[in-house]
């Protein structure tokens, strides 16, 4: 779908050493593959940095209460499956490819053209795994 809070930087323009650019295509990927694990059925994630530290200083995952699991697992199981540094992010979305003139035309989100990697759902089915091998739904956690 096409809502999403935007920190309010330009991606054009940016390289993906710029987290501006590189984590909003990496929150997309992550809220997708969440969606497509069945793990909730809307989703939004809110990545922010610090200039000069690596790991982001905040992960927050929002389901607007269409979640299974609680925000505290869901937030585990990014941490654990997605490397939202910014060297992983460029190495999970292979952004370091001459791919962005096809970003300037047509929009960043929604395209189906296999440059758009943070479009894909490859990890959902390992993101399903985990959450169900760990048996923290939100339904156990209120039991």
């Amino acid at each position: 779908g096409g809502y999403a809070r935007h920190g309010g930087g330009a991606f054009s323009g940016k390289d993906p050493s710029k987290v501006d650019r590189s984590a909003a295509y990496a929150a997309r990927y992550v809220a997708k593959n969440i969606v497509a694990a069945r793990l909730a059925s809307r989703c939004e994630v809110q990545v922010s940095y610090a200039i000069g530290v690596a790991e982001p200083t905040s992960v927050m995952v929002e389901t607007f209460g269409t979640s299974k699991l609680t925000r505290k697992r869901l937030t585990e199981l990014v941490r654990k499956h997605f490397d939202l540094t910014p060297y992983g992010l460029r190495e999970m979305l292979d952004l370091a490819r001459p791919i962005y003139e096809a970003t300037a035309s047509y929009g960043h989100f929604g395209r189906e053209e296999p440059e758009f990697t943070w479009e894909r759902t490859d990890k959902a089915k390992s993101l399903a795994a985990d959450a169900e091998d760990a048996g923290t739904t939100r339904q156990a956690v209120m039991a």
